[in-house]
């Protein structure tokens, strides 16, 4: 069976074309599941419920455009991986921080406090950074939930990443002893007439002014020390993030981590 689509200026058709044609057509559900091999962008034309979101846990082929997922048996298994985790309420703030990625993370703090606002949530953190707005909505969220969400840093948080491990509750934020923590100023550019480049860099200050006054208080630094620490990379080892406020403790043992945080009062 093969499938043909034609297009018109205001709508598009799918055509399932069966060899020969005295042959019974194919129960409808399994045309349902054939559709699935057509284009996203025909799928999200003729029904879309069957558009699957792209995950942020596997990166996309810049030069096919297309997501290098795993096979089916590997994708089976991973998401098997993290339901089992995020049943004992442990999220998981891994690589770039963007939308997708954000809206995930937002829906499960979510649940998580309908469920029952009386247990913590751990997130692990390992992320380079990203989008200052994606990044809020994530930080926001963990403000705005009943449940104390406890921060661990795996590997490396930086920048965006850095600001969301350092905005769990105080007193359970933790990192494992190899990891690396990194701030600085919020990055970007511009370009366009004198008065759109003015507005994006009063954008910037603004950005900059309202996450480094987060970071005073997230570590009880004083404002003009973060001012002058993210002027530029500042790269800081488990140990001396927890010096500087960062974090509150470094988990030398790795059962630590998965043992039961009491809610805070």
């Amino acid at each position: 069976m093969a499938i043909a689509t034609t297009t018109s200026s205001s709508s598009l058709t799918i055509r399932l074309l069966h060899p020969n044609p005295n042959t019974n057509p194919a129960p409808r559900s399994l045309q349902l599941l054939r559709c699935h091999g057509v284009s996203k962008a025909a799928r999200a034309c003729v029904r879309d419920d069957l558009v699957v979101p792209r995950s942020p846990y596997f990166p996309v082929d810049s030069a096919a455009g297309q997501e290098r997922g795993p096979s089916p048996m590997v994708m089976e298994r991973f998401q098997s991986v993290v339901s089992q985790l995020f049943q004992h309420r442990i999220i998981r703030c891994g690589g770039p921080v963007e939308d997708d990625m954000a809206n995930i993370i937002v829906a499960q703090l979510l649940y998580l406090d309908a469920i029952d606002p009386t247990k913590d949530i751990i997130m692990y953190v390992n992320s380079p950074g990203g989008s200052v707005t994606a990044g809020m909505a994530i930080f926001d969220t963990m403000k705005h939930i009943r449940p104390d969400v406890s921060t661990v840093c795996i590997g490396l948080a930086a920048s965006m990443g850095a600001f969301l491990l350092s905005a769990g509750t105080k007193g359970k934020r933790y990192s494992l002893p190899n990891s690396r923590i990194m701030i600085h100023q919020p990055l970007g550019g511009a370009q366009g007439q004198e008065t759109d480049l003015e507005i994006q860099a009063n954008e910037m200050l603004h950005h900059k002014a309202n996450l480094n006054g987060y970071l005073a208080y997230h570590t009880g630094q004083p404002l003009d020390k973060i001012n002058v620490d993210t002027d530029r990379d500042y790269f800081m080892s488990a140990k001396e993030a927890k010096e500087y406020g960062l974090i509150d403790g470094v988990i030398m043992n790795p059962l630590k981590a998965l043992q039961p945080l009491p809610a805070s009062s």
